[in-house]
């Protein structure tokens, strides 16, 4: 059975609650956003679940003021409880709400979203864990309709997708003008195939900067560069 909480250096994600819980990829993911945009104030996390990209970026960037939107009732209590507990509460807001229909009266500087995963693969029985790890609730193209509305001409999108998706993805993004600015392609191990993709958008069309990250190294313990990544977030790290 999954921990209840994720205890890392700075704060504390309860997870009972959510379907998906705190996973690897998505931290690599948040430490790596939080890192690169460190200059944006204004952002907004599409699909917040526990509430952890928004708290791992707050960590890095206490003067950010996040919304962080979230459709499940209980995903987003659960995330409101990890804010209220967060030493960033005053800046992070959680709002339960459909992003199809979310009308904010603000364009976002940075707009990141783990989105809905594995569109046409196996599903699972469990209806909460297919809205939140699969497209029963929202496609990857809403979500790149919706990011488009909601982000400032000079913004930038963040998003982690599975890396089968990744070209599909960024020729849908192209369909609204947002050009692919880095893309990082993700190993669990240096012997493994890619699996995840680290896409970043913004409207300047530029040659793209490309990565490669891998996990853990042949002897199964994390590389230097992931340590480099997360030793601000890992306990143990």
């Amino acid at each position: 059975m999954p921990n209840p909480y994720f205890q890392f250096k700075q704060f504390t994600v309860q997870q009972d609650r959510c379907a998906m819980k705190v996973c690897t990829d998505a931290c690599l993911f948040g430490a790596i956003v939080a890192h690169k945009k460190s200059s944006a104030g204004n952002c907004l996390d599409i699909g917040a679940g526990t509430g952890l990209l928004s708290l791992m970026f707050a960590q890095q960037n206490p003067q950010a003021v996040i919304d962080a939107v979230e459709i499940d009732p209980e995903a987003a209590a659960q995330a409101e409880e990890n804010f209220k507990a967060s030493p960033w509460k005053e800046n992070l807001h959680i709002i339960r709400a459909d992003i199809r229909s979310f009308a904010p009266d603000r364009k976002y500087d940075l707009v990141f979203s783990n989105p809905p995963f594995f569109e046409d693969d196996l599903r699972s029985a469990d209806a909460r864990k297919n809205k939140a790890k699969h497209d029963t609730g929202l496609s990857l193209a809403e979500l790149l309709k919706q990011a488009n509305a909601l982000l400032s001409d000079n913004g930038v999108f963040a998003v982690l997708v599975p890396y089968h998706r990744v070209d599909y993805f960024v020729e849908e993004a192209g369909r609204y003008g947002l050009q692919l600015s880095k893309k990082i392609r993700v190993k669990q191990t240096e012997a493994h195939g890619y699996f995840r993709g680290i896409l970043f958008f913004d409207r300047v069309t530029t040659t793209p900067e490309t990565a490669v990250i891998s996990i853990k190294d042949d002897t199964n313990e994390y590389t230097s560069e992931f340590t480099d990544l997360l030793r601000a977030y890992y306990l143990y790290l």
